[in-house]
């Protein structure tokens, strides 16, 4: 891979979470077809709902009932699937092949992670834990500042906590609003393919690097670092 010549390792790596490190569509999707199945409604496939999954519960309403945020009854709907996405939220929900030996290589290697994600600290708190994410450097939720991304307040926030400047940070994320995010805060961006992109093409979002596998950036951060992130 051809890097900016400019460019060296990174002493922080940030993470999206529903899509980048963890594959929670199966339990997001889950609870939105328990609504539909409750109002004597087919299951909206899978694969509709898959790639709305970063959206979260906007995502998977307008996806599952056709509604939007201000449309007469999403607002209950929101809260309905709340409440039935947190008593199951960690069911089928899994991190993504090659996650789990990406977070070792950056442990062992002394760089700090952590994860920013949209996701309300209600769901995000009990999730991490539930899903072998506890060790994170920080955990940035939705609420967690005034703003959530694109806003860049919770990237900052996270190098605030991690004590790392933000020019320092690499963000990685699965969705434009990642991207944009990242930027604003000015850090080295970095579109994840695996997540939940669908047939949008993250080449149009104007993240420094896209990458296919979370292999794929463990071999680039150890190409920078010269070998010095490696698995345990």
């Amino acid at each position: 891979m051809t890097f900016s010549s400019s460019l060296s390792a990174p002493r922080a790596v940030l993470f999206d979470l529903d899509g980048t490190l963890a594959d929670t569509a199966p339990d997001l999707a889950a609870a939105v077809n328990w609504m539909r199945t409750e109002r004597g409604l087919e299951p909206t496939p899978y694969a509709i709902l898959r790639p709305t999954a970063s959206a979260g519960a906007r995502g998977m309403i307008g996806a599952a009932f056709g509604l939007a945020p201000g449309d007469d009854g999403y607002e209950e709907m929101r809260l309905e699937w709340f409440e039935r996405y947190q008593s199951n939220m960690a069911v089928h929900s899994t991190l993504f092949d090659g996650v789990p030996d990406l977070l070792d290589g950056l442990t062992a290697s002394g760089m700090a992670w952590g994860i920013v994600t949209n996701k309300p600290a209600r769901f995000t708190d009990p999730l991490v834990p539930l899903i072998g994410l506890a060790h994170a450097g920080c955990v940035i939720s939705g609420d967690t500042t005034p703003h959530a991304k694109p806003h860049p307040a919770p990237l900052l926030e996270a190098a605030r906590r991690l004590d790392i400047d933000p020019t320092h940070c690499w963000y990685v994320g699965d969705d434009q609003r990642d991207i944009e995010a990242g930027r604003a805060a000015g850090m080295v961006t970095v579109a994840c393919n695996w997540g939940y992109c669908g047939s949008i093409d993250p080449a149009t979002w104007g993240a420094h690097y896209q990458l296919d596998t979370p292999r794929h950036l463990l071999d680039m951060l150890r190409e920078l670092a010269g070998a010095a992130v490696t698995t345990a």
